[in-house]
């Protein structure tokens, strides 16, 4: 998925600010943070960026142009999805915790098809998830004229950026193995980069259970008579509990800083 800043042409056009003629330090160093790992810290420069009296300035003067209007209703919009993503996590470890503690106790239940229905709920909504995060990127923001569209340059990079971490959250949920990178989820959180093999491991993890709980379905349920099944399923199973954690925690961190963005955006708006 491209990364690069949106530069869509538009019948728009806005004043020229006075922003200073030499890129700002906290600017030039964006494409060093493109990977996931310094998505945190692009949120940080550019909270940097806005802190700074000529930028808020600049902003400020444009509250009434139409970019300033798109860039606010994308950050809301990519707000809500990942609100929604999170609501999918959380039902998500409901379902493995409380699958985990039927195998374990060998109850005869319908947990299996029950666990099912919700995992084909889930990806129903992941799936609607998906398509609103592709019709926020189709959304072009109107080009600002002059050195403003250095700050607009920023703002996109970091919103594409951020769409493509809740894209990746979403596939590897849903157990898509084309898209899927859980690998980055850990490097959100500024741990050690993992093996390549384990990469390639945890980022079809959810794919590779779907699969043992199909089969698992398949058998008769009362008894249990397939223990391979059984714990290849309770295998699976561990390991998602930890990741679903740690995607969690991601997805935590990624709301808090869209939350704090747009708060950013709007007081210097309402000043």
């Amino acid at each position: 998925m491209a990364l690069s800043p949106l530069r869509p042409k538009s019948n728009y056009h806005t004043r020229s600010v006075s922003l200073p003629s030499r890129l700002h330090p906290v600017i030039t160093p964006v494409d060093e943070h493109l990977r996931l790992s310094g998505l945190e810290k692009m949120y940080d420069r550019l909270g940097d960026l806005l802190q700074l009296p000529h930028t808020q300035q600049a902003f400020a003067q444009q509250r009434h142009e139409k970019w300033v209007e798109v860039v606010l209703e994308k950050y809301l919009r990519l707000m809500d999805v990942c609100a929604t993503v999170k609501d999918v996590s959380a039902q998500t470890k409901q379902d493995l915790q409380g699958l985990l503690s039927s195998l374990r106790k060998r109850r005869e239940t319908d947990d299996f098809s029950e666990y099912l229905n919700s995992r084909k709920q889930a990806k129903k909504v992941i799936q609607k998830s998906l398509k609103d995060l592709r019709s926020i990127k189709t959304k072009h923001a109107v080009v600002a004229l002059g050195k403003s569209r250095e700050l607009l340059d920023l703002l996109s990079v970091v919103e594409a950026t951020t769409i493509w971490v809740v894209e990746s959250l979403l596939s590897f949920i849903s157990g898509t193995k084309a898209e899927s990178r859980f690998y980055l989820v850990s490097k959100l959180k500024h741990r050690k980069s993992v093996a390549s093999n384990d990469e390639e491991t945890k980022s079809d993890l959810f794919d590779k259970f779907d699969a043992a709980l199909h089969s698992l379905n398949n058998l008769k349920m009362s008894k249990f008579d397939n223990t391979m099944h059984v714990e290849n399923v309770q295998h699976q199973l561990g390991k998602m509990e930890s990741s679903i954690q740690d995607i969690e925690e991601g997805l935590d961190c990624l709301f808090k800083l869209l939350i704090k963005t747009r708060v950013i955006l709007l007081d210097i708006l309402n000043h």
